[in-house]
């Protein structure tokens, strides 16, 4: 079974001062719409979270091949995307993984590197992690996980989970920062460019 990969996108990208960061250009596309094309070439199904179907978000993906679930309490925060999009996965018998869709840095080959980690471990938590700043993201879960996420509550995602069952999982090493890289600031996108010069 194919894992299926969750860009959770029902965030208002409050830090932005009137910008989107999810619609910012990454590789001459929207930024949301770029890490669901790496995350579908790099094997995965898509699955997007947002606050509505007109969102501007919900258009920048309209032509790729992914699924949209709408979380009708997204202010509740991350945990709301988290347990709508559990809900959605876990009858199919799959995997889900979270990947931050304001992560930019992260590439097709470091999400190949977490469905191998996934196929050889499939019962296995699998993490990225960065060589500098420890466990981030992309954090994959099993589907015998799924059912948990339904007691998540806040905007601190899967953390209580990682906690919960940290015997489980198991770490695939990132280079440079990028497991833990997310941009959601100005100024943070503006440094991001600067490196990448």
């Amino acid at each position: 079974m194919i894992p299926i990969c969750l860009l959770p996108a029902a965030g208002a990208s409050s830090r932005m001062r009137g910008g989107d960061k999810l619609l910012e250009p990454v590789d001459g596309l929207p930024c949301l719409a770029t890490m669901a094309k790496r995350a579908i070439s790099a094997g995965f199904d898509v699955l997007v979270s947002l606050s509505s179907e007109d969102h501007p978000r919900a258009h920048v993906v309209s032509y790729l091949d992914l699924q949209i679930c709408v979380v009708p309490n997204h202010r509740d925060g991350m945990s709301a995307s988290l347990r709508t999009a559990a809900k959605v996965v876990a009858p199919h018998g799959t995997a889900m993984m979270i990947l931050l869709p304001d992560m930019p840095a992260i590439e097709i080959n470091d999400l190949r590197e977490i469905l191998n980690a996934h196929a050889a471990n499939p019962d296995s938590i699998i993490q990225a992690s960065s060589i500098t700043g420890g466990p981030g993201h992309p954090v994959l879960f099993p589907n015998h996980l799924l059912s948990e996420f339904e007691d998540l509550c806040g905007d601190k995602g899967a953390a209580a989970l990682l906690k919960a069952h940290s015997e489980k999982i198991k770490y695939v090493l990132l280079n440079d920062n990028r497991a833990r890289l997310d941009l959601d600031t100005p100024e943070d996108w503006a440094a991001w460019r600067a490196l990448d010069l």
